[in-house]
């Protein structure tokens, strides 16, 4: 059995154990006891090194914990450090969460039923209802001034029998490990911790979003609040520059800015369409009839897209008796248009060309549109339009 040190001193980066057991290759080792923290409860785990070896993993295996390590060891006694910096951003995060869940719960009922610390933010996913916006900004709000208040973080041992008042009920039996804010919650919880609550530094609560039956929310606390903030405000001051103006301006100049590239797109669209008609047109009367009064146009295009040839596909056969053809090498595809009297269903026709030589595609009766799997296949299916 492993002694679990972390349980009782979130705060200690450097102990000395011994190696009681290793892997057949010395890579996976097990100490009598250990401040390293396993992954578990949303919390990632620790790492650090033991005896100078990067400890790459840290695995809960019930009665032992076992430490995945960059290089072989030997059993017998070690000296070990915990990287510091990891562990108090982890503990930050963590006691941050308890903080934003009691919250939750007392101020809006809802109540947390998953956490996760991920390496860059963290997310807990709430039941109950709908988190308006307001809301959330009130949440952080009472967070933060929890945190200002400097509230002790406290941890101590219960009989599962005899205890009360949890946020959360728990099935677990036996001794549990609980840890307090004061006057705010009480949780059974094996994660490393803050001693109070200013240790914990801002909370940062960010996006919001339903996932299945909950809702998500992501946040940051202390340091990573800091260099989140610090990233969002140079990339407003480079938005603001862009646009010389103000912060509080940047809004207005957006919508602004948005709104007359939606109109220009617009007309820029409708030029589009009248140059395609115009280029349909002019390629019909362009074009001569063949023997059975069919005007045809076959288009071989190495790279781009169909789409730019669709419009003037479909002006070109809006005229009477008129097949337009379009190939693309890359990536290898067919374009067929018919007009009305043509007597050429484009779909059917079209299907059936890529269906033999192992296409796929369809469309409707005047106009559709498929693909192949290699550029030489395309004059196969020319041979069958």
């Amino acid at each position: 059995m492993t002694d679990r040190l972390y349980y009782t001193d979130s705060y200690l980066r450097e102990f000395t154990a011994r190696i009681v057991e290793r892997s057949a290759d010395g890579r996976t080792v097990y100490l009598d006891r250990t401040a390293f923290y396993p992954a578990s409860g949303g919390q990632p785990c620790d790492t650090g090194a033991i005896a100078g070896v990067p400890v790459l993993d840290v695995a809960d295996e019930g009665e032992r914990i076992a430490h995945h390590l960059a290089a072989p060891l030997d059993c017998g006694p070690v000296e070990c450090a915990i990287d510091w910096s990891r562990r108090f951003d982890h503990m930050q995060q963590h006691t941050g969460q308890h903080v934003l869940s009691a919250v939750f719960e007392e101020r809006l009922g809802l109540r947390t039923v998953s956490f996760h610390l991920g390496a860059e933010s963290s997310t807990i996913d709430l039941e109950g209802g709908v988190v308006e916006p307001g809301a959330v900004l009130e949440a952080e709000r009472r967070a933060n001034d929890i945190v200002f208040e400097n509230r002790p973080v406290a941890v101590d041992f219960q009989q599962a029998a005899e205890v009360q008042g949890l946020r959360k009920p728990t099935d677990r039996e036996g001794t549990l490990r609980i840890v307090s804010i004061e006057g705010l919650d009480r949780s059974a919880c094996g994660g490393t911790h803050v001693r109070a609550t200013g240790e914990v530094g801002p909370i940062l609560l960010r996006k919001i979003e339903k996932v299945r039956q909950t809702v998500r929310v992501e946040f940051l606390c202390g340091g990573r609040a800091v260099r989140r903030a610090r990233a969002d405000y140079e990339a407003l001051s480079k938005t603001a520059q862009l646009f010389s103006a103000q912060f509080e301006e940047l809004p207005a100049m957006v919508a602004a800015q948005l709104a007359t590239a939606h109109v220009n797109d617009k007309a820029r669209r409708k030029l589009e369409l009248d140059l395609a008609a115009y280029q349909g047109r002019e390629l019909y009367l362009a074009t001569a009839p063949g023997a059975d009064g069919v005007r045809r146009v076959t288009r071989r295009v190495v790279k781009g897209s169909l789409e730019e040839l669709r419009a003037i596909a479909q002006n070109f056969t809006a005229q009477p008796k008129a097949v337009f053809i379009a190939t693309l090498a890359d990536p290898p595809s067919v374009l067929l248009a018919t007009s009305a009297d043509a007597g050429i269903d484009a779909g059917k026709t079209l299907k059936a060309a890529l269906t033999e030589a192992g296409g796929r595609g369809g469309g409707t009766t005047r106009i559709a549109q498929g693909s192949v799997a290699e550029a030489g296949v395309l004059e196969q299916v020319l041979e069958k339009l």
